[in-house]
């Protein structure tokens, strides 16, 4: 994008401006006032006198809450403007925005203030070309409103806008005709209902008044709320104190609620990823269990509402398969898209497993592990009965809709993801390797439960003897000892599709890798062809595909390097994971504010900053979610039993970091750790 773009969000609600608070259609990003997969707003541009406004300042007040101050004319006229125009632009699941107009002569003025007012209610799946719709667009003065309406069927989506100033109201917006007294001020609120009709009878029309109360007081509350509720951090390196604090933050405002659900569930992230992830939410909470678990048991809940449970090919809904994503705009809702409830994912389903029981371990909330026995066997049994697609004991995937589904169906999704060395892509269908590390480890833990808290030892004895097998198999015929590294993935006859990958870490954070071999990994991870100095990116130089632009052939991603640091401390190798953690918050710290989705996997020794991707998301969930696990593994936290483990390895320069108030089922423990030099270095009396 050649002009900055400026955000606030809440939930899956959002909106996305140029730097003056304009909202106009480009075809290369989400701009407008979106929600629910549908942009209820795509024109929203402010004039004065028939002029466009420039921006002095932004104030970023909340995630859900900017301030623009603007003045007419070009960047010259600034010095001697006499009318200065503030934006106050609140979001939640409504939209207000306060404009106020100030006169700076000695004398009244009379201005001429237009808002131009469109919704081309665009899908979110049509950014780069909105289908052509005609909303039906009601203007009436009397009442201060323009209400723009499209409906296809059942399909029904309003955007009403009013105001609380006088108006002439056109089909295209309103015009405000004011005088102003000299060095006085005039103001009015204009406040946009987005209205929901035809999808779990969802209605989002809210009251200025009631919108003004709740993100005043309601949402200053929560997050307020939700930050004490997470531990405290005091770090030597306040780098990392307002880092963490950015990410809990983010984390609070990518919470949302789904149509017919009450609760609140992490969505993937701002812009294209504003909806329900099961991958993302999953990973989210794996990575936020010590700091925000409330997190858990709604994604886990919801999860098991939305399980498979038959098999639809459009869909690639397979019974006791967990889903991919779910959304709510019109090609969902119509059959265009497969996404109103998708489940084009291998991953999602064992990583169901290994939530619930890592979070029982966390919280020792055993009444959740008994009311979800029945989803979470369905899930140990999709694994086996539809995973198994050539019966030689490995979870494989093949779309089942071939005409729009997703190919690559793991984290590494895109389509070009999985080739190897040379670029050669494996035929359908896939057994890549983290997959068969994250099968190993759902069985062990999915035996625990039976064995502790469903009564059902012989189970658990089938599910242990399942794991065994598989890592056996497993280390026999992935390893490639030419290389000394797992193979990305095996073909449907056996043979190993040969590229080095950030998949490597994957297999460290499970447990299905021998103990013999890990040093080896650990070599490749933090060695020059893998680790950028930023993190380890996802495809190792050397091989034709690479591309340091690319998502999944080169680039780096913050949740990756997370999961890679906590396998590496799982198997000892803690200088190596310490090593990832301070290249990962030294992105941070030099990009400033919310962690990226992913950069490019250029050296650090040639660009000296983090390059980011033009298609990046940030805020993310499993992003932000990353920098505390990275937190995490730095500090060793582990629970056992009813006590939680500190081991702390910390990066060298950062001092002394303290994590208190851990919420846990000891109730709250504090964490303490230093870098050697810290260690070392005397104290002074």
């Amino acid at each position: 994008m050649k002009h900055e773009l400026v955000h606030a969000l809440s939930g899956n609600s959002f909106a996305k401006s140029d730097r003056q608070g304009d909202m106009e259609v480009d075809p290369y990003a989400p701009i407008g006032l979106w929600s629910f997969d549908t942009r209820f707003v795509s024109r929203w541009v402010l004039t004065v006198d028939g002029q466009r406004l420039h921006a002095l300042s932004r104030d970023e007040l909340a995630a859900f809450e900017t301030r623009f101050v603007l003045v007419p004319g070009a960047a010259s006229h600034y010095v001697d403007a006499d009318v200065s125009v503030i934006r106050h632009r609140s979001i939640d699941d409504s939209f207000n925005e306060r404009i106020t107009v100030l006169n700076h002569s000695a004398e009244p003025a009379e201005y001429t203030i237009r808002m131009e007012i469109g919704s081309d209610f665009a899908d979110t799946s049509e950014i780069s070309r909105p289908a052509p719709r005609r909303p039906m667009v009601t203007a009436d003065s009397a009442r201060r409103q323009l209400r723009l309406c499209y409906q296809r069927g059942r399909f029904t989506r309003e955007t009403l806008v009013t105001s609380t100033a006088p108006v002439e109201v056109d089909q295209h917006g309103m015009t405000f005709r004011i005088r102003v007294a000299p060095d006085g001020e005039w103001h009015t609120d204009l406040h946009i209902n987005m209205i929901i009709h035809g999808a779990g009878d969802r209605d989002l029309r809210a009251s200025l008044e009631a919108h003004r109360q709740n993100v005043r007081q309601d949402m200053r509350e929560d997050l307020a709320g939700w930050l004490e509720r997470a531990p405290q951090l005091f770090a030597d390196r306040e780098s990392l104190e307002s880092a963490y604090t950015q990410a809990l933050t983010d984390l609070a405002s990518l919470r949302y609620t789904p149509l017919s659900y009450t609760e609140r569930v992490p969505v993937g992230g701002l812009p294209w990823a504003m909806a329900l992830y099961g991958r993302d939410a999953m990973i989210t909470c794996l990575q936020t269990l010590p700091f925000t678990p409330e997190l858990t048991p709604a994604t886990l809940h919801l999860l098991a509402l939305l399980q498979g449970g038959q098999l639809d090919d459009y869909h690639d809904e397979e019974p006791g398969k967990i889903l991919a994503e779910l959304r709510y705009g019109e090609a969902a809702a119509f059959g265009e898209q497969p996404t109103a409830i998708y489940y084009g994912a291998a991953d999602t389903t064992p990583l169901f497993v290994v939530l619930l029981d890592e979070y029982e371990h966390w919280s020792g909330d055993a009444d959740l592990v008994r009311e979800l026995e029945h989803p979470t066997r369905m899930a140990l049994d999709w694994i086996d009965t539809y995973g198994d697609l050539c019966g030689d004991g490995y979870l494989r995937y093949q779309p089942r809709n071939t005409v729009n589904g997703v190919a690559n169906q793991t984290w590494r999704n895109s389509p070009d993801a999985v080739v190897d060395r040379r670029g050669r892509q494996p035929v359908f269908p896939r057994a890549t390797a983290e997959l068969q590390g994250y099968v190993y480890d759902a069985k062990l833990r999915g035996a625990r439960l039976a064995r502790e808290f469903w009564d059902d030892p012989a189970y658990a004895g089938r599910l242990e003897a399942d794991a065994a097998r598989l890592r056996e198999r497993f280390n026999r015929d992935f390893w490639l000892p030419h290389g000394e590294y797992y193979a990305l993935a095996l073909t449907p006859d056996g043979e190993p599709v040969d590229a080095l990958t950030s998949g490597l870490g994957h297999l460290l954070f499970t447990g299905i890798v021998e103990p013999e071999r890990a040093g080896a990994l650990a070599a490749h991870l933090c060695g020059p062809e893998l680790f950028s100095g930023w993190g380890v990116r996802t495809y190792a130089t050397g091989q034709r595909p690479y591309n340091p632009v690319g998502a999944h052939l080169g680039a780096v991603w913050p949740s990756d390097n997370a999961l890679i640091a906590a396998g590496l401390r799982r198997y000892g190798y803690h200088h190596e994971a310490v090593r990832i953690a301070d290249g990962f918050f030294a992105v941070v710290e030099t990009l400033g504010g919310s962690v990226p989705e992913v950069i490019a996997g250029y050296p650090r020794a040639v660009t000296k900053y983090p390059v980011q991707l033009p298609a990046a998301g940030r805020p993310q969930s499993w992003a932000s979610g990353g920098l505390l696990m990275l937190v995490a593994a730095l500090l060793g936290l582990r629970p056992c039993g009813d006590n939680l483990l500190v081991d702390p390895a910390v990066p060298e320069g950062y001092g002394r970091v303290e994590l208190l108030d851990i919420p846990g089922r000891w109730g709250h423990a504090d964490a303490f750790g230093r870098d050697r030099a810290t260690r070392r270095r005397p104290r002074l009396r």
